[in-house]
């Protein structure tokens, strides 16, 4: 039985090539949904990079046939346009609405005695859907179990033996572990004595070896992990042959700034990387900073606070001498001479970014798109951080599973250049511990 599926203008603007994903049924766009794609198509942003590429595959169709009667695709099923004005007759909705207009295709589809779902990322509008009752789905091409996303370490129970041998010779060989459930690289595993407990050992997948943490990883920047999470993230985000690590936590649990300390170590200290690039999404749906008063450099500066306010505390446990000035006066310096850059990720996603400490902090609110486009930017010699959390997305089309920091947690793990790890202790005061767990 031939589906017909209705897809919502957000569908397209999340993944420009939705339409080929529903196999050998019929997708169908009301002539509401090119209307909205003409408003977006101008824009500079990752919604307005998408709209243009939907437009041109549209056209390409457009060659083998009218889109308005049908028109076959690659993948055996069939596209359509309709340009009929539908009305929902004793219906109680605002047919002015482009959301109820679209819903008006698929209401009349489903009327007609077709099977219809509506796609739509917009939970209001699956909500109407399913009040008219039509069949409704989210686009979900890549999504991911949130409540089993990957951590990064795990614990293992062994020997006291085997514990001695990996304290003294500072590796020791993988043990036999179910076939389903093998070790990854890069992931880190707590090993314990059955009968004793408190006697443990912290490694990393290394090969076929787990190998103990790197002692000079320790204490970047002068600051201390205050966890064994966070010691784990400091080991990958300190490895230059990590070029890929994602950091996940909630607030307060130290991503961002053990990311930050990390850049300026390797960047200023040991110069591995000519400079230290931090940025975040600007607003929710990937809008530009023209939408934020003032000038560029006023603009990031709002934007960009919390960042600021990171360094000046890591320039300011860093300093060593009085007449260096304060750490904001320190922070200003770096940013001044370039070694330190806070720029909006509108800026970076065409650029070629070479021997650079890459941090997109709040990648939650990226789409996987969007991360896959920031991460293909890396060049020869840069490290790229992603920092964020799941359960705080501002996108009203993404959630926990849909993101794209989850989705590059999946998707890259067991890479051997890729590292992740999940930190889940609140560092912060006892009472934004309390917010974190009760509010």
């Amino acid at each position: 039985m031939i589906k017909h599926f209705v897809l919502d203008t957000n569908v397209l603007l999340h993944n420009a090539s939705a339409i080929f994903s529903f196999a050998d049924n019929t997708v169908v766009l009301p002539m509401t949904v090119i209307e909205e794609l003409d408003q977006f198509k101008r824009n500079n942003d990752e919604l307005g990079r998408n709209a243009r590429m939907v437009i041109r595959q549209l056209d390409r169709l457009r060659q083998q046939g009218r889109l308005g009667e049908g028109v076959r695709m690659d993948n055996g099923g069939t596209l359509r346009i309709t340009v009929a004005k539908e009305e929902m007759p004793g219906v109680c909705m605002d047919m002015n609405a482009p959301d109820n207009r679209i819903l008006a295709t698929a209401w009349n589809l489903h009327q007609r005695g077709e099977t219809v779902i509506f796609v739509s990322k917009d939970i209001n509008a699956r909500l109407k859907a399913d009040a008219l009752g039509i069949a409704v789905m989210d686009f979900e091409k890549e999504k991911c179990d949130a409540e089993r996303l990957f951590t990064g370490w795990r614990e293992l129970t062994v020997s006291g033996d085997q514990i001695e041998a990996f304290h003294q010779r500072n590796q020791l060989e993988i043990p036999p572990l179910p076939e389903d459930e093998p070790l990854l690289p890069n992931e880190f595993v707590l090993l314990r004595d059955g009968d004793k407990p408190k006697h443990s050992g912290m490694a990393r997948v290394k090969g076929e070896l787990l190998v103990r943490l790197n002692d000079s990883f320790d204490k970047p920047w002068n600051l201390s992990a205050r966890s064994k999470e966070q010691r784990m993230a400091l080991e990958l985000l300190l490895d230059p042959e990590v070029a890929l690590v994602t950091l996940v936590g909630r607030a307060g649990t130290g991503k961002t700034l053990l990311a930050l300390a990390a850049g300026l170590e390797t960047t200023l200290k040991l110069r591995q990387y000519e400079k230290l690039l931090v940025s975040r999404p600007v607003i929710p749906l990937g809008r530009d900073i023209g939408f934020l008063p003032g000038s560029k450099d006023e603009k990031l500066s709002l934007w960009m606070q919390p960042i600021f306010d990171n360094l000046s505390y890591l320039m300011g446990i860093h300093r060593r001498r009085s007449d260096e000035g304060t750490a904001q006066q320190m922070v200003h310096r770096l940013l001044k001479n370039e070694e330190v850059e806070l720029e909006a990720l509108t800026y970076i996603r065409g650029r070629s970014i070479s021997r650079q400490y890459v941090i997109i902090d709040e990648a939650q609110n990226l789409t996987p798109h969007e991360v896959k486009t920031i991460i293909s930017r890396a060049g020869e010699g840069s490290k790229m951080v992603l920092t964020g959390d799941p359960a705080q997305i501002d996108n009203p089309y993404l959630d926990a599973s849909s993101n794209g920091l989850s989705y590059a947690v999946e998707r890259l793990k067991g890479q051997r250049v890729c590292g992740h790890v999940t930190l889940s202790k609140s560092e912060r005061s006892e009472l934004s511990s309390l917010a974190a767990d009760y509010l």
